[in-house]
């Protein structure tokens, strides 16, 4: 009988598959129920172990979080070429689906960095900040939305109704479709930089 031989992780690779570990478990947990303890047990390892890698349960929060905004991020990249409105559509098609499959999780960050946790708000508001950027590409013909202070202090407004958007639907559909949801999002944008007066 063979065996297959145990690969050992260099402790890079052990720390990043702790953190990934940390995000799905987040997925449907509060921040606040994600414990060392409860990572120790699932990893299989000591709490020790855990120090090591983090030092602290703070320190830990905070990797796991920014693993997790590092991951909306990337999940939420619009393709490079086709229709501005139509790239617009996916990426937040991708975010919608992003919050709904971790929801307990998003919701734990955005309490906790409005509640005064200034390392969990710096996380929260450099993913929001990387979200908001991508409307003003410059290495993408036919951008959205012209790049002014003024529009881009519209669409930090238009982020935020997003995000209030997407978890009141998630909490009270009210008879909206997620397609209509989409639709309302996605819309919206122009619509609010269109309020924008001249000058």
């Amino acid at each position: 009988m063979s065996t297959t031989p145990r690969t050992r992780l260099s402790p890079e690779q052990r720390r990043e598959q702790l953190l990934d570990l940390g995000v799905r478990l987040l997925a449907h947990r509060s921040l606040d129920e994600l414990s060392i303890d409860l990572l120790a047990e699932e990893a299989g390892i000591s709490r020790g172990l855990l120090y090591h890698y983090f030092g602290s349960k703070q320190a830990f929060h905070e990797a796991v979080v920014r693993h997790a905004a590092d991951d909306l991020i990337a999940q939420t990249t619009p393709p490079t070429d086709g229709d501005p409105m139509e790239r617009l559509l996916m990426s937040v098609t991708a975010y919608v689906d992003y919050v709904i499959a971790n929801h307990e999780g998003y919701v734990s960050l955005v309490k906790a960095a409005a509640g005064g946790n200034e390392s969990l708000r710096a996380i929260y508001d450099d993913a929001r900040s990387a979200l908001n950027s991508r409307i003003f590409r410059e290495d993408v013909d036919g951008e959205i939305i012209p790049d002014t202070p003024a529009t881009r202090l519209v669409v930090r407004g238009w982020s935020a109704m997003t995000e209030e958007l997407v978890l009141a639907w998630i909490d009270d559909p009210g008879g909206v479709s997620r397609e209509r949801l989409l639709a309302i999002v996605a819309g919206s944008l122009r619509a609010v930089v269109g309020i924008i007066p001249p000058g």
